[in-house]
C-alpha cells in the first residue's frame, strides 16, 4: 500500500468517526451543471480530415475511473484510479496512481464531489508528466506541436469541476497540442434541442471530417478551447466533442486534428483515439484489487470500532442490489463522469 493510500483510510476512518459520531451535515455547496449549448447547423463549417497512415509525434492521455467499495445513504468510500497512456508509433508506456475517497453527504452531493477529485487528479496527473524532461512529452524539443496532450471531457479550466489553469499555461509555454474530447456531450444541442453531435453526423458529406466551430472560446465562462465536433474513423459511426485550446486556434484546426486519424482506426477503440482508450482501459482496476481494499477497509473500519454502525447503515441502502444478485456494490455502481 502506497503512503497516500494509507493517508487515505486514515482520513476516510476519521470523516466517518466523526459521521457515526455527530451525524451528516445538510447543506453544502450546490455545483453549477455545465451550461446547455444550441446551436444553428452551418453545413459549410464541415470540413474533411486528412487521414493519416504515420505520424512521427506522440499522443499522451490521462482518465481517471471512480469505482464504489462501500456505500451508504449517507456516505460512500470509493477507489479512485488515475492513469496515464503514452503513445508513439508501437510503442506504449504506461502508469497509475491510486486514492481511497471518503464522502460524507446524499448520493447527489457525492457524486459532485466525485466529478471534482476526478478532475483534479486528471489534472495533476497531465501536470506531473508536463514536468517530466524525460516523459514523452518532449521527446522532440525541436518540435513540441509534434506531441499531443489528450484529456478526457470539455476543455473547462478554473474553478469546481474543471481542469487547472496552470495545466492549460504550460501547455501554451511548451507549444504542446492540447485537447479535451469528450465521451459523451449531452449539453451540446441543434437549434430543435437535439443531440447535435448526430445531427451533424447525418449533414456530414464526408468519411472523417470536423465541424469547426460549435462556439468559440470564451475564457470569462471558463471555456479554454474552441468547440469542435469530429469524426476520427471512416468504419465507425461514432463521433466526439472535441475542444481545441484557444492557443492552437491561429492553425488550421483540420491540421491540427488529421494526426488523430491515425490512432483512431483500432478496432478496439471504435473511433475514439487510442491513447485515450488505453488510459481509461488502464484507469481499472481488477476485481481482485477491488476486493482487497474492500477487505482492508473492513479491516480498519474493525479496529476503529466502527464496522458494525456502519454496515448496518449499508444493509439499509443495498436491498436492491441484494435481490438483483450483487454481492459487492462496486459489481453494480461505476462512477466514470457520466452521473
Amino acid at each position: 500500500m502506497s503512503d497516500a493510500v494509507t493517508a487515505d483510510f486514515a482520513e476516510m476512518e476519521k470523516k466517518l468517526k466523526l459521521y457515526v459520531e455527530k451525524g451528516r451535515i445538510a447543506g453544502g455547496a450546490e455545483i453549477r451543471e455545465e451550461p446547455m449549448i444550441a446551436v444553428s447547423l452551418d453545413p459549410t463549417l464541415i470540413r474533411p480530415l486528412k487521414r493519416t497512415n504515420t505520424f512521427s509525434g506522440g499522443f499522451v492521455a490521462v482518465d481517471c475511473s471512480t469505482r464504489t467499495l462501500k456505500r451508504a445513504n449517507n456516505w460512500g468510500v470509493y477507489l479512485m484510479r488515475v492513469s496515464h497512456a503514452s503513445v508513439r508509433e508501437r510503442d506504449v508506456d504506461w502508469g497509475y496512481k491510486e486514492h481511497i475517497c471518503t464522502v460524507v453527504g446524499d448520493a447527489y452531493s457525492r457524486s459532485n464531489f466525485l466529478k471534482d477529485v476526478r478532475i483534479e487528479l486528471e489534472s495533476q496527473a497531465a501536470s506531473e508528466l508536463l514536468g517530466k524532461e524525460d516523459s514523452l512529452l518532449y521527446h522532440d524539443h525541436r518540435d513540441s506541436r509534434s506531441n499531443y496532450l489528450l484529456l478526457d471531457g470539455g476543455g473547462y479550466f478554473g474553478g469546481e469541476r474543471k481542469f487547472r489553469v496552470a495545466l492549460y499555461e504550460k501547455c501554451e509555454k511548451v507549444g504542446i497540442n492540447l485537447l479535451a474530447i469528450s465521451k459523451n456531450s449531452p449539453s451540446l444541442h441543434d437549434e430543435k434541442g437535439r443531440d447535435l453531435l448526430a445531427a451533424t453526423s447525418v449533414i456530414s458529406p464526408h468519411d472523417v471530417w470536423v465541424y469547426h466551430p460549435v462556439r468559440k472560446a470564451e475564457k470569462d465562462k471558463s471555456l479554454y478551447g474552441d468547440i469542435t465536433i469530429t469524426k476520427l474513423c471512416k468504419e465507425s459511426r461514432h463521433v466526439f466533442r472535441c475542444d481545441v485550446m484557444e492557443y492552437l486556434t491561429d492553425r488550421d484546426v483540420s491540421e491540427i486534428l488529421s494526426p488523430l486519424t491515425c490512432i483512431s482506426e483500432d478496432p478496439r477503440c471504435i473511433g475514439y483515439p487510442i491513447a485515450l482508450w488505453l488510459a481509461h482501459e488502464f484507469s481499472r482496476p481488477s476485481d481482485s484489487m477491488l476486493i482487497s481494499y474492500h477487505d482492508q477497509i473492513e479491516e480498519t473500519l474493525r479496529g476503529a470500532g466502527l464496522l458494525e454502525t456502519l454496515r448496518r447503515e449499508e444493509l439499509s441502502c443495498s436491498f436492491a442490489d441484494e435481490i438483483h444478485g450483487i454481492k459487492h456494490t462496486f459489481d453494480w455502481e461505476w462512477w466514470d463522469g457520466q452521473f
